[in-house]
């Protein structure tokens, strides 16, 4: 059943709060959130748990003032996750999100580009932005299904705040020096790291890391910084100057002769490779050509890299509309060893990770509570992350990867699926909690689905 396996999942939570009452909080939250119809706010989550007529302070508190750490909570899930990735790496989906918000006095709150605004005009929206890592579970390999992308982190990912027009020099100078230890590649540094770490706790001591990021994260960066047992696979720019190595006799690095991935797609002389990978619901033909031992001397510096160039696909928008072709693909890896075909499929399969952005926004309400503690801007949207994660885990634990009876029916207008999307783990699991008091009551809640859609009209 739905409902206990991912009660089983949160349980293992408790080491990481210092009181069991505090574990209790969370727990009750991560099922409210998933509960809640309406607003996710933490008092509707409460309300729809039945709370509405206790004390909130404490709830409150959890995310402001208790000792724990937010993302502990993903750590708990990992081995379970690493359990449903056979083979030598473990595939991770790297990409930052944005969470609207309207207060000006939210901490670490700033104004960035809204990735929505069109192409001609760059609007500016103000939010918190986030760093969120995925385990991609090739599910395709069993069953003709997508892949499925489990939140393994969620960080917050802030920018510095810019002195003022009379900030000095040497305050202006400061500044600068912290802007390059504190953007966004070097945030996904650390966060690749502690990943690592907790990956090598979770018995993946022998596996690498295939990390799979758009062009923010294709920078010099992290291409040049070492990390151990990780290697990167992003999308870059058609323009990009890349170079051979050098001639053996000559002292020289890199070859004078500087060639762009475009060049190279463009160029006769390389043969195109033909495949069929996964994507978008069935095997589909995809050409693509590879080039090894290639330098990026103004990026990854002397690392020798792997440039592969996807062909545009055709397609027609109607059976009757004319053929059109989507943009070709130019990714660099620093990854040798794994075929490129292989590569290709994790990168196709990065697309999950959009999923997930969208799934916890617009599903789970991510970003919607209303908290002001600077613990807990970071904290309560991770827990709910982390509760998503969890339920995912569960379905796949508790009924497979595909479709069955168990789920609601979907309307008739509504394409077949074959895989089951959060709502419906959602419904089936408000379902379940209806049809299940006594698990409720362990919670110390006593609600049922009516209780859920009065407190969401209130």
């Amino acid at each position: 059943m739905l409902l206990v396996r991912f009660l089983a999942l949160v349980s293992l939570w408790r080491p990481v709060f210092c009181q069991e009452r505090s574990f209790q909080r969370a727990v009750r939250q991560a099922v409210g959130a998933l509960l809640v119809v309406g607003s996710a706010t933490l008092t509707r989550i409460l309300a729809s748990l039945g709370r509405d007529q206790q004390d909130w302070s404490a709830d409150y508190k959890l995310h402001a003032r208790a000792e724990w750490n937010d993302q502990e909570v993903f750590d708990a899930l990992l081995p379970s996750a690493r359990a449903q990735c056979p083979g030598r790496f473990v595939p991770i989906a790297l990409d930052d999100t944005r969470l609207k918000k309207t207060g000006k006095r939210i901490p670490t709150a700033f104004w960035q580009r809204d990735p929505l605004s069109p192409p001609f005009h760059r609007n500016l929206q103000w939010g918190l932005r986030f760093l969120q890592a995925s385990l991609l579970l090739p599910l395709h390999r069993k069953y003709k299904v997508n892949a499925r992308a489990i939140p393994v982190r969620f960080v917050a990912a802030p920018s510095l705040k810019k002195p003022g027009a009379k900030a000095t020099a040497q305050e202006q100078a400061h500044f600068r020096q912290q802007r390059k230890q504190h953007n966004l590649s070097q945030q996904a540094v650390r966060l690749l790291t502690g990943l690592r770490a907790s990956l090598d706790q979770a018995g993946a001591q022998t596996k690498s890391l295939l990390i799979a990021g758009d062009g923010s994260f294709c920078n010099r960066t992290l291409f040049r910084t070492p990390l151990e047992r990780i290697d990167l696979l992003c999308r870059t720019r058609a323009d990009v100057r890349l170079c051979r190595p050098a001639a053996a006799r000559s002292r020289r690095i890199y070859d004078t002769q500087k060639f762009t991935p475009e060049q190279v797609r463009q160029d006769e002389e390389i043969a195109w490779q033909s495949t069929k990978l996964w994507h978008g619901g069935k095997r589909r033909k995809l050409r693509y050509k590879e080039v090894e031992f290639v330098l990026w001397q103004k990026g990854a510096g002397a690392r020798p890299l792997r440039l592969l160039v996807v062909a545009p696909v055709p397609y027609r928008r109607t059976s009757r509309s004319r053929l059109s072709y989507r943009r070709s693909a130019y990714l660099l890896t620093t990854d040798r060893s794994i075929s490129a075909i292989q590569l290709l499929q994790v990168y196709l399969d990065r697309w999950e990770i959009e999923v997930n952005h969208r799934e916890e926004k617009t599903t789970l309400g991510v970003g919607q509570a209303q908290v002001w503690s600077p613990k807990s801007v970071a904290r309560q949207p991770a827990l709910v992350v982390a509760a998503y994660s969890a339920l995912l885990l569960a379905s796949l634990e508790a009924y497979g990867a595909t479709r069955s009876e168990v789920y609601r029916l979907l309307p008739k207008w509504r394409r077949p699926s074959q895989r089951p999307s959060c709502l419906d783990l959602v419904t089936l699991l408000r379902q379940q909690w209806h049809e299940r008091p006594k698990t409720v009551a362990a919670l110390e809640s006593h609600s049922s689905y009516q209780q859920m859609v009065l407190s969401a009209a209130a």
